[in-house]
């Protein structure tokens, strides 16, 4: 059976990890490489990098931290932030990155992910979805959350798999920073639509709602959560042990 991941999110921002509510609100946490080397030695099985205002400002993502992340973890790194072509893709890559997450770049072009992965293959290409509901419908937001694009996620999902993507990242900005639990409802219409790993972001506040993502969502294939790791709310080593416990797979 194949374990589920539990992946620690690093938001950073002008060099320093940040996390809000929502989007907003962003208040400073630490060091990326501190953080990263912690979460690499203490049972992350990943860490994404998200350069959350490369977009934003329209700007390329910071690649000297990247490398000092890099260096100091053992463990896949997705990166983010800032990818609008091809070249950033390469870019991040060299500076160690595993996978490259594309957000608002594949709103722009939505052949960057059919180009990156016919170049680099699908297992590299992780599409992330920020989403919100908008009139009862799920809409794609673009800008880390910032501007409603009117794109139909369920079509965008499924679109960017056909397009070569290998993964997808779904946030839901109705529950990001909330720590009321995932968005099981948005969560269950994307694993139904694709065939691809689905990880869940955004919601999670205790390790029950890890626990009720997996029993519920059994297609889920990993939890990604930010501040309830980064304030030590929740351990990863008691969070994997209360998986394995409720007989979820685990890394031990």
């Amino acid at each position: 059976m194949i374990t589920k991941r539990i992946i620690p999110c690093l938001d950073v921002k002008n060099g320093r990890v940040v996390k809000g509510v929502n989007f907003s609100g962003l208040s400073d946490v630490s060091s990326p490489i501190e953080l990263g080397k912690y979460y690499s030695d203490n049972g992350a099985d990943e860490l994404v990098f998200y350069d959350i205002t490369a977009s934003a400002e329209g700007r390329e993502l910071f690649t000297d931290i990247l490398k000092e992340v890099a260096k100091t973890i053992f463990i896949p790194l997705t990166v983010g932030g800032g990818i609008n072509t091809v070249d950033d893709f390469d870019r991040v890559l060299h500076c160690g990155a595993d996978k490259v997450s594309v957000n608002s770049g594949a709103i722009k072009n939505p052949n960057l992910i059919y180009e990156a992965a016919k170049k680099y293959g699908d297992q590299c290409v992780v599409l992330s979805v920020d989403a919100k509901r908008v009139d009862n419908k799920f809409k794609v937001f673009a800008k880390g959350g910032r501007e409603n694009t009117g794109i139909d996620l369920i079509e965008w999902v499924k679109r960017g798999v056909n397009n070569g993507a290998g993964e997808i990242v779904l946030n839901s900005i109705d529950t990001d920073g909330v720590k009321g639990g995932f968005d099981l409802e948005m969560l269950s219409k994307v694993c139904e639509v694709v065939s691809v790993p689905v990880i869940a972001s955004g919601g999670a506040g205790k390790i029950q709602d890890f626990i009720t993502l997996f029993n519920t969502l059994p297609k889920v294939d990993a939890g990604l959560a930010a501040s309830i790791f980064h304030f030590g709310q929740v351990k990863i080593s008691d969070l994997k042990e209360q998986l394995y416990k409720n007989n979820i797979p685990v890394r031990l």
